[in-house]
């Protein structure tokens, strides 16, 4: 993310792992942890989200685009949210848990742009608006399918519950921004799923 500092290995494994043990917490109808780290990153205010996968499928996926709280008050309350609230699953049950990978990406600021030529599949994520509506993917959707930037432009437009070539309109407003992706997976977590000692 350019501009902005990048998280190590070590902070990222902490972020993955508080993401897990605030899971694991609220899996069991208990509140969300408190965890306290003197990492002055953590205090930045950034954008995130977090995205559960089960068995390589989505299982929820909650952020925040703009930079609202600091980074770890805001991968806690993303993790409750995207294990919980997301409107298109089921809250994830206690039997889960243990098959759910964790992904972190942490947003850079939003940047407007006028030429879909200054999106960089693999580097940038987009947000379409339109109004009221709004609709946002992040850097790996656009990897993961395989899409070109034209694409990419409609399946925004689309989640933002638009026409596909709204990105076309002179009243859409189109953002990028990049993302500091990092996963359970990718960090070789997955097998050791220790939990982190709220304080």
């Amino acid at each position: 993310m350019s501009g902005q500092n990048e998280l190590t290995q070590q902070e990222k494994e902490i972020l993955l792992k508080v993401a897990r043990e605030t899971i694991v917490q609220i899996a069991n109808g208990q509140p969300s942890p408190v965890f306290s780290y003197d990492v002055p990153i953590f205090m930045e205010k950034r954008g995130a989200f977090v995205t559960l996968h089960k068995h390589n499928e989505l299982r929820g996926c909650i952020g925040y685009v703009q930079p609202f709280k600091p980074l770890l008050a805001t991968v806690i309350e993303m993790a409750a949210a995207a294990s919980q609230r997301d409107p298109r699953f089921s809250p994830i049950s206690v039997q889960e848990v243990p098959d759910i990978e964790i992904e972190i990406s942490v947003l850079s600021p939003l940047q407007q742009i006028k030429d879909k030529d200054e999106i960089i599949i693999g580097r940038h994520g987009i947000l379409i608006e339109q109004g009221y509506n709004t609709g946002l993917l992040l850097p790996q959707v656009a990897t993961e399918y395989g899409w070109d930037r034209t694409i990419f432009l409609e399946h925004t437009c689309r989640k933002a519950g638009l026409v596909k070539d709204a990105w076309k309109d002179s009243k859409t407003k189109i953002f990028i921004f990049s993302a500091q992706i990092f996963s359970e997976k990718e960090m070789g977590l997955l097998d050791s799923r220790s939990h982190v000692s709220a304080l």
